[in-house]
């Protein structure tokens, strides 16, 4: 970004994080990624060259680091960057509150729905099995229509493609419903007693789905009253 030619630090801020898609950069970081391709996976919309100039533009800023090993090259953020974690997550209430999303089929994106229930879902639920989650979306075909969760030992994998475990549980959505449950618009119970989240497998995780599957990290954010 060029500079706006001010001494503010308010102006100079917006010239290190007023590029297109930095703030998304951000969230990502203080969520926990830290390779590219769990960048890309959080934001999928971003083209790898673009990606890569932003990582370049902050570091050179200093509020990422980036270093490399045998395990492959990682992206954290520096005290600068952690300073930076809590100014994101106000502006995600704020937006959550005043600029509410109304789900605009730009809105929705499965590829980003799946990324963010996996790494906030109760993982711990399911303690140490092997338990293997379907997701099919009916307003979307081919490549994005079905998702896989495989939860082992307290992590989850996301997959696009058939793991070839046993499925204990298959869900039945459409994106936009379960982006509203997800978010807060939507209340489970309801889309479950509509049909709009059809479940069928083990019981006890049909049972229980509300409390391994989490919310979003904004979805208690009550809409302001206008």
């Amino acid at each position: 970004m060029n500079s706006f030619g001010q001494f503010c630090p308010i102006a100079k801020t917006s010239e290190i994080l007023g590029e297109r898609w930095t703030h998304l950069i951000l969230r990502e970081l203080g969520a926990g990624s830290e390779s590219f391709n769990d960048l890309r996976r959080g934001l999928p919309r971003i083209s790898p060259s673009l990606l890569s100039t932003r990582l370049k533009s902050l570091e050179a800023a200093g509020v990422v680091a980036r270093t490399q090993s045998d395990g492959g090259i990682r992206y954290t953020l520096t005290e600068a960057g952690l300073e930076l974690k809590p100014i994101i997550v106000q502006m995600g209430i704020w937006g959550h509150r005043w600029a509410r999303s109304k789900l605009t089929p730009d809105d929705l994106d499965p590829s980003l729905l799946m990324w963010d229930i996996h790494r906030t879902m109760n993982a711990g639920y399911f303690e140490d099995n092997l338990v293997t989650l379907y997701f099919e979306f009916s307003d979307y075909t081919a490549k994005f229509r079905r998702w896989w969760l495989v939860i082992r030992d307290g992590d989850v994998d996301v997959c696009m493609k058939d793991p070839g475990y046993e499925v204990d549980l298959t869900v039945l959505t459409d994106v936009r419903t379960l982006t509203g449950v997800w978010m807060g618009d939507i209340g489970l119970g309801q889309a479950l007693r509509d049909h709009r989240i059809r479940l069928s497998g083990a019981n006890h995780l049909k049972r229980d789905i509300s409390t391994w599957l989490g919310k979003n990290y904004f979805a208690d954010v009550g809409p302001a009253r206008r």
